[in-house]
């Protein structure tokens, strides 16, 4: 490996759903005894970094998203010497692990929002956003929560109302308090401390809201939260010099990252919280909200590009927690074709990429067919019209076992009916499936600089099939093409020596014939100098 390799920017971060990946005590929720056993699978998978969605304590009405303790572990994964474990286990894999902080709010269990309700001159009252009703008692304000209804709950013992972007079980913090301010900075430094090297920050530009709690001005929309324009409920000023402070604290640990997930964001508005004085990244959900055409994953990726400042480095996904799997998305049935376009692409774009679990076998959303089946409660809410993001946090596919070999109790999600033809060990064992042709990608980009911190330069510029795109590192040219289509597309190389990394010694002609939803990745030779003949 080079000896300048990054591992947050050269590298690539895999999300694990802890509930969903392993099951040790046979619960039926997965924890992190059972994320340990599977250490080996993720090293040989060739990560860098695991992404641990929320495994803080936690009532789970949003499912860890809804925090009751920010410096324990979860009963139901685990210990915190089971995590001392895991963080003990993966650094001597070389694989770095990723806390997902919930700073916005917390759950309403928390001892900090119990003693807040208590009275109005309890000392931690205004660590949450507390506001006197309006003359008739109605709330405060016109914002709306983005689960359904008023954003203000009422609280009669105090004839006040308390703020919740999200459910009324997750009261908003009051990030202009300083204690609270100190307190979350402290939450940083005492994982940092035990070895964390970094965060994924959830929806953080929502950290502050507009301090005289302005109404938010109308628009056209469906439901009552869309029929605002977000311009007093998040991403306001105060949240740049914060960024500064934990950026402050991560510098004083080499090494360490914060990827930050904004919430009502654009690109633009994305890109302006990254930097050697901000976040080292941020999602740019637009790139993951393609439908399946070249041009628009290109569009995507360039304008996401021209966005950032220069000093920023890009990251790239397409699935995740909340939304529906990229396979599920771009596939036909079980045909993993353009799952192997996608997740080329996704490895081989400028940026660090991030898998999701069981992204590399191709994993579908589990088919929601009942409202009583349903888990999410946005999904009980919005049912039928949305079903919840119960479909894309299913048990992981292990082995053709009982429950897939991800637990031998009930799982709290059943598990997809695909899973005898669909789960590791078949595809380890299959030299044509997903999680091989994954591997090979990975292993192609870990040997490749260009790769994994090259220039990007698109080589076609309106793509109808092919996505083809060069990526230069010093020296070092590589050519991605990407056959979106199950046509034969023609793609002209350009002039020189081109070897395929995809089939060595194949040869390489001047006009290259694709095959239905085929990769090609080829690297150019350098030429030898010529050897000046002696004139004498």
């Amino acid at each position: 490996m080079n000896k300048d390799y990054l591992w947050w920017r050269d590298g690539i971060t895999y999300q694990i759903y802890p509930r969903s990946y392993a099951d040790s005590n046979n619960d039926g929720i997965g924890d992190l005894p059972g994320i340990i056993s599977k250490l080996d699978y993720i090293q040989d998978l060739g990560v860098d970094a695991i992404w641990l969605s929320p495994i803080f304590p936690s009532p789970d009405v949003d499912f860890g998203y809804d925090v009751a303790d920010y410096t324990a572990i979860d009963p139901k994964f685990g210990t915190m010497a089971d995590f001392d474990r895991l963080l003990a286990e993966a650094h001597h894999r070389d694989i770095h692990i990723i806390l997902d902080l919930v700073l916005n709010h917390t759950s309403d269990q928390h001892p900090w929002f119990i003693q807040s309700q208590k009275s109005i001159d309890n000392p931690y009252h205004d660590w949450y956003l507390w506001a006197n009703p309006k003359p008739h008692g109605d709330p405060p304000n016109n914002w709306q929560a983005i689960f359904g209804g008023s954003a203000w709950e009422y609280a009669p013992h105090l004839d006040q109302y308390y703020y919740h972007m999200f459910y009324k079980e997750q009261p908003d913090l009051n990030w202009r308090n300083p204690e609270v301010r100190q307190a979350m900075l402290d939450v940083f430094s005492y994982w940092l401390d035990k070895g964390v090297d970094g965060f994924r920050l959830d929806v953080f530009n929502m950290y502050f809201k507009d301090k005289a709690l302005r109404d938010n001005p109308p628009k056209l929309g469906l439901r009552g939260f869309d029929r605002q324009k977000h311009i007093y409920d998040n991403s306001q000023s105060e949240m740049f010099p914060l960024l500064q402070e934990i950026r402050d604290i991560l510098d004083q640990y080499p090494q360490s990252y914060t990827v930050g997930e904004t919430f009502l964001a654009d690109p633009a508005q994305t890109a302006a919280y990254c930097g050697e004085d901000k976040l080292h990244a941020a999602f740019n959900f637009d790139f993951a909200d393609n439908r399946w055409h070249p041009k628009r994953f290109l569009d995507s990726a360039t304008s996401w590009y021209q966005a950032l400042p220069e000093d920023a480095w890009p990251n790239n996904f397409l699935s995740n927690h909340d939304c529906p799997r990229a396979a599920t998305r771009y596939c036909f049935g079980e045909d993993d074709r353009r799952a192997k376009i996608a997740i080329a692409m996704l490895l081989t774009l400028k940026g660090t990429p991030f898998l999701y679990y069981g992204e590399e076998i191709g994993l579908r959303d589990i088919p929601i067919r009942r409202k009583a089946d349903i888990m999410d409660p946005i999904g009980k809410t919005f049912w039928p019209l949305y079903k919840g993001r119960d479909g894309c946090r299913a048990p992981m596919q292990w082995r053709d076992e009982v429950n897939a070999g991800f637990s031998q109790g009930e799982p709290w999600l059943p598990v997809h009916e695909n899973f005898p033809q669909r789960n590791v060990d078949q595809q380890a064992s299959d030299p044509e499936s997903l999680l091989n042709f994954v591997k090979k990608i990975i292993r192609i980009r870990r040997a490749e600089p260009a790769l994994q911190r090259g220039d990007f330069t698109p080589l076609i510029q309106d793509p109808r099939r092919l996505l083809a795109f060069q990526r230069t590192y010093q020296d070092d040219q590589l050519i991605v093409i990407l056959n979106f289509s199950s046509f034969n597309p023609e793609f002209q190389i350009p002039l020189g020596k081109w070897e395929s990394l995809i089939e060595p010694g194949k040869p390489i002609p001047s006009t290259l014939s694709l095959k239905p939803y085929e990769v090609e990745i080829l690297k150019k030779q350098h030429e030898p100098y010529p050897i000046e003949k002696d004139k004498r």
